[in-house]
């Protein structure tokens, strides 16, 4: 356990790798939007087409119980205790390419996920929520 800011922080380890050229981009918006202190949070809540969403916010403090990667160049990562469950072993990657690009997640927890990579069913949710298919993927938006 450590203190920052007054905050009590908990396990610090590295619950997902962050690619360099993520790692560049997430540093480069934190400096385009003038907070570069603040972090990048990743969670994982209901909903999607297959049952969970990946989801992405600037913070500028870790919460209590938050588990923090720190990437590089002061760029750090967290992920909520809840949240590791599903996130624990992830990889974030940022792509650019002419279909669309943005930060793509490699989750080796998820057992499926939806086309455009938003969504994802973990072994424990149900098939059916999965069979719905996503307004998502014909947009091929990213994060």
């Amino acid at each position: 356990m450590s203190m920052i800011d007054n905050i009590t922080i908990g396990i610090q380890q590295d619950v997902v790798t962050v690619t360099p050229q993520a790692a560049q981009t997430i540093y480069n918006l934190l400096q385009a939007r003038g907070i570069p202190q603040y972090s990048l949070r990743v969670f994982v809540s209901g909903g999607g087409c297959s049952g969970l969403q990946y989801g992405m916010a600037f913070e500028e403090t870790p919460r209590q119980n938050d588990y923090v990667t720190n990437v590089t160049d002061g760029v750090r990562v967290l992920v909520d205790s809840t949240s590791y469950m599903y996130l624990n072993g992830a990889t974030i990657d940022f792509v650019d390419s002419l279909m669309g690009g943005g930060f793509r997640i490699d989750n080796p927890n998820a057992v499926s996920s939806c086309g455009c990579g938003h969504s994802f069913r973990t072994g424990g949710h149900d098939q059916a929520s999965s069979d719905a298919g996503c307004s998502t993927c014909s947009t091929g938006s990213s994060y």
